[in-house]
């Protein structure tokens, strides 16, 4: 693994180290990564976006996708209709998000597995 790298300097682990802070300062919280793979169907509206997240609070996600919106990962559209309508989808940029998703989405997956099994084991061992 890179980040296990004996030849890191100084200056690297630091600009590594800021890369990742930027990173996180952006995506921080459990909603941001939920609310973006919601939304990578298409766009939606605000009840259908509360809906598929489950237990999020109105307040929640209004916060959250207006910092999605001021990162730029989020267009809010509004349509002069009566009543008027307001969508939400990902923007092209929302796009560069595609590896992390995925590489947490499999590390998900091992990593309950991983605790699942462990479960099993030490059941077994308590048991014998």
């Amino acid at each position: 693994m890179t980040f296990r790298n004996k030849n890191h300097t100084k200056e690297t682990c630091s600009a590594s180290l800021n890369a990742v802070k930027d990173a996180l300062y952006v995506l921080n919280g459990k909603w941001k990564l939920p609310l973006i793979i919601a939304l990578q169907d298409g766009p939606k509206r605000f009840n259908e976006i509360q809906k598929s997240l489950g237990e999020i609070t109105p307040k929640i996600l209004s916060k959250e996708l207006k910092d999605l919106e001021l990162n730029e990962f989020v267009i809010r559209k509004v349509f002069s209709t009566t009543p008027v309508t307001v969508t939400y989808e990902l923007t092209d940029y929302s796009g560069s998000l595609d590896k992390v998703i995925d590489e947490l989405r499999n590390w998900g997956t091992q990593h309950r597995e991983r605790l699942v099994l462990n479960r099993k084991t030490t059941k077994i061992l308590e048991e014998a």
